[in-house]
Formats: C-alpha cells, structure tokens, sequence
C-alpha cells in the first residue's frame, strides 16, 4: 500500500481590483495571465503562452457510462471550448472600462501574439498551466506521483500568481489587482481548488463513490481553510471548518459550478483511456498551509488505496450532503451525523474509521515508502490531538490556525462573529502577498509547519517534476519555445522548420516523459527536427 499516484492539484484564486470595484473578473483574470507572460518573456528572452490545445478534451463524458448531450449541458461545462479575446475586444468589453484600457496597455500587450490576442492560456516551464477558467486565474499543477510533490508544485503557483500582480502594481498607470488563495467571495459566490488522483478503470465508479462520500464529508476537519458566516452568502454568524461545504446540493454528479456533488463524475484521464480514470475532487478547500494540503492529497490516496483493494470501511451516511455541512458548521467537532445503519459518528470518528483501515491493509501489505508511513503517522496524530484540544492542531491544520488568530482578536476587542472586521481578517488570511496576507505572517513568525524552504518553492516554479511526463512538457516549452504552437495535458504540437504541417507527440502514458526517458535528448541539445525525430524513434 503506498500514497504513491499521479496527481494535480488545480487553485482558482480569487481576484480584485480594489481601486475599480466594478471591474469585470474576466478581464483581471486575462490581465493576470498576460501580466505573467509579460514576465516570463522578459526574464527568459521568448514568448511565453502556448496555446492550449483542446482536441483531446471531453468534458461531457460520465464516469456512469453516457455522455451529456452539448445542447443540455451548462456552459460553464463546456471547457473543450477555447475562450479568446483580442485587445480590441477587451477594451471594448463590458465592465469598467479601466479594466479594458489596462488589458490594452503596453506591458500586457508585451504578451499578446502576433495577432493581438490577450492570452488566456499559459503552459509554463514547469510543466503547469496558468490559465483564465470563466471569472478566475486558475493554476493547475504539473501531474507529480506523491503528497509531497504535490505540495511543492501547488505552493509554486502562488509563487506564480504574486509574480504576475507584483507585475501589474509595479507597472504606471496600471490598477492593483490582489489574488486571494480562497473559495468565496462570501456574498454566494465559490470558486474552486481541485484535486486529480489517477485510479485503474478497473476499479467499479460505484464502489469510488461510496467509499468517498463518507470520507469528503469528514475529511474537512484535517484540511479545511476555514471560513467566516454560515450560509452560501455567508448571512449567518458564526465560524465553519470548511469554505466549500456550503455550496454542495448533491451527492454525485457531473457538474462543477451547478448543482455541486461532493463526487465529481468526469470522465476524462488525459491519458490511456482503457487503463486509467482520472477522479476529479471538487469538494476540498484551497489551503496555503503545506502540511493541510499534504493530508489532503496523503489521505485521499490511502483511501483510494483502500478502495482499489475491497478494504474500504462501511461508514455510509444516510445524508451525506447534509453531514458535510453539518461537520464544518460545528469548529468544536462535537457533531455527530446519522449513518445509514442508524449509527451516529463524528467526523474525528469517520476518519478514524478510515485511518484503521488503512493501516491494517499496510500491516498485510506493507507500506511501500517513507511518505506512507509519514501520512499515517501525521493522520493519527491530527485526530489525537483535535480530539484532546482542537487550539493545539493549529500549527498543523488551517481552519484551526485561522480560527485561534480570530478568536484571539474577537476576545480582545469584544467583537462578534458578524463584526465586518472579522469578515476582512477571512479576506486577509487568503491574500497571496507575503506582507499582507494573515497565513503567510504567521509562517513568518514559524507558527505554522512547512515542509519547503522558500527557495525550494521557488525553485519549482521554474522546473517540472523529474519523474512524470510533465518534465517532458515543461523542459519542451523552455528549450524550444519558438517551436512548441500547441499543448496539453497529453501531447504537445511542434512546428518544424522546413517541414510540412504539424507533429503532434502523444504522452498519453503519464509516467513516460520523465528524466529519465527524456532527459538525455535535451541535454544534447538537438537541432529541433532531430529531436522530434528521436522522439518518434521511440526514444522517451
């Protein structure tokens, strides 16, 4: 048994422009984006913002066996579909025209193409994509094959996103825009920070879903980011564990922005489709502490694990959707939810449930690395000592270290949960920017546990992961950007000089592509046509 698997992690971050509040988010997110290739260009000499291609993506496809048809779905599904604005349009747009004329200036227009379109799709030298997803910047991870690994390349996109508003507040004339590493923008609004585990095909969708769904509802508690009022707007006073619990209405489903299911059914593995499923998890929040996002990604593979073997625990709920807000709307985490045997359980107990079980399928089959061991160690102890003192987690687990700083002001200037000074803490707890944001101050001062120094996360943000193909995809753009006119998540589309047409180059397997395979082709440092044509000799 191992948390070893392929996985990304994806962030959409909030965005505003506090000097033009009427600003259209669309537009801030390209500005991002275009502000970030603006940046890339001018500290490596290229164009960065290959465009993304869509021919492989399908996002209509259910893991139950149908598809939905184009024409009844909602368009906020439709992801196959490239969105593109040229900067006549964006200043023409809608909106504040501010927000128009600052995406037509000069330093965006520094990552425009050659035919002026703002970019909204960036695949960058680490083998991530920074792109606009409807009203959002959204960074998704390079693919990595272990929890840690999957913090590091997550933590490089916040590094990735400061960088691009760092670029648009240092540029005259421009309005500052702050990202925020959150989930709502607490007035009925979310946005989401999802999670891709690759699984076999083999392994029956239905047995996914019900060993999952007691395990999201519960799973909050050791890596919630905490949020302040209860309720989708957030009307009600109060704390909650989690910042997505809220917007849930359904149990499984297809939808990510409609109708949200705590299991997500896409069917689309960016890979070998006969071979593998892609789980997409839309219910977990977004954290900025590295040890919440380890026990995210860490526990979630256990419990695959434990579903892949026929070892998950019978812990179903009688309403799941109704546990989930339930837990978070109870930080004392005395809450106990009604299981389908008539059985009542808290959340503490759910995951003892689970963590039992994954250790005694590592006792029968052994834990295969150090990072196993590590997780089931950091499983039990964060359910030890939120059992004994909830406060004593907060160096570990985000809600609780956001909810300790809260409470501490609240007691010294005697406010309630509905003072709007509370509410701008929330706020600035998830800003990205070191000096401002709550999170990083507390990191500062080493009240919370990271797992990388900052120049480890630095380092990342310019260099992919050695053992997936995203080492492959990443070293591509950095060697031969002028090259490079297409990517995605399983090939990339060169264009040879001299050449006719394109050369596509498949990477549908994604442990292929690495170091390893690959690395010695870059080091050689072929003349482009050479290269793809050892590449299609098979040598990768």
């Amino acid at each position: 048994m191992t948390v070893r698997r392929v996985v990304g992690l994806e962030t959409e971050y909030g965005v505003l422009a506090p000097s033009a509040p009427g600003a259209n988010s669309t537009l801030l997110s390209a500005q991002v984006v275009n502000a970030y290739a603006a940046t890339v260009r001018q500290g490596y000499g290229h164009l960065a913002g290959t465009r993304w291609d869509y021919a492989d993506e399908t996002p209509l496809s259910d893991a139950r066996g149908w598809s939905v048809p184009r024409a009844g779905a909602d368009p906020t599904q439709l992801t196959d579909a490239p969105r593109e604005l040229t900067a006549e349009q964006v200043a023409l747009a809608g909106g504040d025209a501010r927000a128009g004329e600052t995406l037509y200036s000069e330093v965006l227009d520094e990552g425009a193409d050659a035919a002026g379109h703002v970019l909204m799709n960036m695949v960058l030298g680490n083998g991530a994509r920074l792109y606009v997803d409807h009203a959002h910047p959204e960074y998704s991870s390079p693919e990595t094959t272990n929890p840690r690994d999957a913090v590091l390349w997550d933590q490089a996109g916040d590094l990735v996103t400061l960088a691009a508003a760092r670029r648009i507040a240092e540029s005259p004339g421009f309005a500052e825009v702050l990202l925020y590493k959150n989930n709502t923008d607490n007035k009925g609004v979310s946005y989401g920070a999802h999670e891709n585990y690759l699984m076999p095909r083999q392994t029956p969708f239905d047995d996914i879903a019900t060993g999952l769904l007691p395990f999201f509802a519960s799973r909050q508690v050791l890596c919630g980011s905490g949020r302040v009022g209860l309720g989708a707007a957030g009307r009600a006073p109060g704390y909650q564990v989690s910042q997505r619990a809220d917007f849930f209405e359904a149990e499984v489903g297809l939808e990510t922005t409609i109708r949200r299911p705590l299991v997500n059914t896409r069917d689309e593995p960016h890979a070998v489709w006969e071979k593998y499923r892609r789980l997409h998890v839309i219910v977990g929040d977004a954290n900025l502490g590295q040890v919440s996002t380890y026990l995210r990604v860490g526990t979630t593979s256990l419990v695959l694990a434990l579903i892949e073997a026929g070892r998950c625990p019978d812990l179903g709920l009688r309403d799941p959707v109704a546990a989930l807000q339930s837990i978070s709307h109870d930080p004392t985490l005395r809450a106990a939810v009604e299981l389908s045997d008539g059985r009542r359980l808290t959340a503490l107990d759910l995951q003892e449930g689970y963590l039992d079980a994954a250790r005694a399928l590592c006792a029968d089959t052994g834990a295969d690395d150090a990072q196993t061991t590590d997780v089931l160690s950091r499983w039990q102890w964060t359910i030890d000592t939120l059992r004994r003192d909830v406060a004593a987690a907060a160096g570990q687990v985000d809600w609780v270290a956001k909810l300790r700083l809260m409470e501490q002001y609240r007691d010294r200037h005697s406010l309630g949960w509905d003072d709007p000074r509370i509410s701008l803490m929330d706020l600035q707890w998830a800003d990205i920017r070191p000096e401002k944001g709550l999170y990083h101050r507390l990191a500062a001062r080493g009240m919370v546990e990271t797992l990388f120094t900052p120049e480890q996360v630095a380092a990342a943000v310019g260099t992919p992961p050695e053992d997936t193909r995203a080492y492959f995809r990443g070293r591509a753009l950095t060697a031969y950007p002028d090259d490079v006119v297409g990517a995605s998540w399983d090939s990339l589309i060169f264009s040879v000089p001299g050449r006719p047409g394109l050369e596509r180059v498949s990477m549908l397997e994604p442990l292929r592509g690495t170091r390893g395979l690959v690395g010695p082709l870059f080091d050689a440092s072929l003349e482009i046509g050479e290269f793809v044509d050892r590449l299609r000799s098979g040598t990768r």
